[in-house]
């Protein structure tokens, strides 16, 4: 199986998925790096190989197209520090002018794109977006730990673009190997603690944890739906009323396995 550890980018424009999607203050300064320092290691072996990394991320919610506020140009400076090379910034993520500095990159030499987020294309997921961002590379990486479960242009839909030449990066590489451990092989008792917004994208696996754990805890904004689902009040807290049944089955089957 070709990994990043075993495949040679010698000579490779190599796009990768990255997930940069990090909290700025008020002066537009990241307060908190670590989604960028852990994707240097991927991004160092491509360098190292003599492959050139063009690096692609979403960044914050873009409503209407290019918004400063969410440009990657803040973000290229202290990527630029953590590689220790200058870290040229494109115009857009697609397009002649982008595909033209990608193909220009010499070895070594690192090209980041314009926030995948100003296109409406990358969170639905259309083809056509993917194949417009393939066009600047020559294999891909994925190493978007953080939004791998969304299928959107650049996470998912832009394999089939690269049939013989994708793999994971050294992160999604090892959180894959850790999650294989616990789920396969746990210590008990097995506690998984699970967040996020909505039990509607949730639900398959959580049914699926539930067979495989001794506890399960949820946290983040579904606990709402929980709540509502068993009488609670929830105010103006976001709440799935669509899956107030499904909330209450998930429940049944918890304590059916207790």
């Amino acid at each position: 199986m070709q990994t990043i550890s075993t495949y040679n980018f010698e000579g490779k424009k190599a796009l990768i998925r990255v997930d940069f999607n990090v909290p700025l203050n008020e002066n537009f300064e990241i307060t908190d790096d670590t989604r960028m320092t852990a994707a240097v290691p991927t991004i160092k072996k491509i360098m190292k190989d003599g492959g050139s990394p063009i690096i692609m991320s979403h960044f914050g919610r873009p409503k209407d197209g290019p918004t400063d506020k969410y440009s990657m140009r803040h973000l290229v400076g202290h990527l630029s520090d953590l590689l220790g090379v200058e870290v040229k910034l494109a115009p857009d993520c697609i397009g002649a002018e982008v595909q033209a500095m990608a193909k220009a990159l010499k070895p070594g030499e690192v090209l980041m794109l314009e926030n995948l987020r100003f296109y409406k294309g990358e969170e639905k997921g259309d083809e056509g977006f993917a194949e417009q961002l393939a066009a600047n590379g020559d294999c891909w990486v994925n190493d978007a730990f953080g939004t791998a479960h969304r299928a959107h242009a650049s996470t998912a839909v832009i394999a089939k673009f690269f049939p013989n030449d994708k793999m994971f990066g050294y992160l999604i590489e090892s959180e894959v190997e850790s999650l294989d451990k616990v789920v396969k092989n746990p210590q008990r008792p097995l506690t998984a603690i699970m967040g996020g917004a909505k039990v509607s994208t949730k639900i398959t696996i959580i049914e699926n944890l539930l067979s495989k754990v001794d506890n399960l805890i949820l946290g983040g904004g579904m606990t709402y739906t929980f709540i509502k689902a068993n009488g609670g009040k929830v105010g103006n807290s976001i709440c799935e009323d669509d899956f107030l049944e499904t909330a209450k089955n998930i429940e049944r089957i918890a304590k059916e396995k207790e």
